[in-house]
């Protein structure tokens, strides 16, 4: 047994001194001392300049505000080359936002990471995500008491530059309450990046059993997101059917559309490195009527 412990004592040191290397490596080499570049400490705080030099110990920055500075290369947590729209209006750094992938309701274009997950909580349930591959996404939606419940699945892929697509499959049942299944396959496209993006979807909804037949709709998003400082992001997010028939209601007589657009406007408030907050109030129009919803639409995220 004490040998058993050795070993695997001596196995973790390695493991740590492997991994340890590796992040230095990563701060140390491919140092550009021409560009800017940010470096974030273990405690929070954070330094923008040119690196002036780097070896095993510290790197040595010549910063705008203090002048040249020596980090020690172990209080480092994040250093990195700032490209085009990392730097704010105040001039301090903004990082990718890390839910970038979800609007309110809809998804866009972007890929979630291999072995990257994260879960939805709404009031009406969860919705847990996974990155199952590189450009492959999986998830489950579903509500406090099971039902329905709705898996989901996304492709995406680089179209060029700042310009990604996806395809995907949302497909679920009732589960023990219901005895209805639902299918919506669709299709998005995203211009922009993690921070500002706009996303263009194309979906069809239909629903079958339960006393339904089987009938389907088109649906159509459009949804933005912007972030405008490190930790608060705008966010925009639609659902919309479009017209497909008209009908006359016996009631009044009068001619209606079956149009339902539900538009969200909202803002969302990273918390943590893991996690966020996101609130909005949303607009309905539906039969010709518009009209604001009384209460709040609320999500936090979780990274996992």
């Amino acid at each position: 047994m004490k040998i058993k412990q050795i070993l695997l004592a001596t196995f973790l040191v390695l493991i740590s001194f492997i991994a340890a290397d590796k992040a230095q490596a990563q701060v140390s080499n491919s140092i550009d001392s021409n560009k800017v570049y940010v470096i974030i400490k273990n405690d929070g705080s954070e330094f923008i300049g040119k690196i002036i030099s780097s070896d095993m110990r510290e790197v040595v920055m010549e910063t705008q505000k203090l002048g040249a500075i020596a980090i020690p290369k172990h209080e480092i947590k994040i250093m990195k080359l700032l490209q085009n729209g990392d730097l704010g209006t105040a001039g301090s750094f903004v990082p990718n936002e890390p839910f970038a992938t979800r609007y309110f309701i809809t998804t866009n274009g972007l890929p979630i990471a291999k072995g990257e997950s994260y879960i939805t909580y709404n009031l009406f349930g969860p919705d847990i995500q996974y990155g199952l591959a590189d450009n492959l996404g999986v998830g489950v939606i579903t509500s406090w008491i099971g039902s329905p419940i709705i898996f989901t699945t996304k492709y995406s892929f680089e179209i060029d530059k700042n310009v990604n697509g996806a395809v995907g499959l949302l497909a679920g049942t009732g589960g023990w309450a219901s005895s209805f299944g639902l299918a919506i396959p669709y299709g998005s496209i995203t211009l922009g990046n993690r921070k500002s993006n706009i996303t263009g979807s194309l979906g069809y909804g239909t629903i079958w059993g339960n006393e339904n037949n089987g009938g389907g709709r088109t649906i159509v998003s459009i949804a933005a997101m912007h972030k405008i400082s490190k930790s608060i992001s705008l966010v925009f997010d639609s659902f919309i059917l479009p017209t497909t028939k008209t009908y006359i209601d016996p009631f009044d007589n009068k001619e209606y559309k079956n149009y339902f657009a539900l538009l969200l406007p909202g803002f969302r408030f990273q918390t943590s490195e893991t996690g966020a907050f996101q609130f909005g109030f949303a607009g309905m129009s539906f039969e010709g009527e518009t009209f604001a919803v009384p209460f709040p639409y609320i999500q936090w995220f979780r990274k996992f």
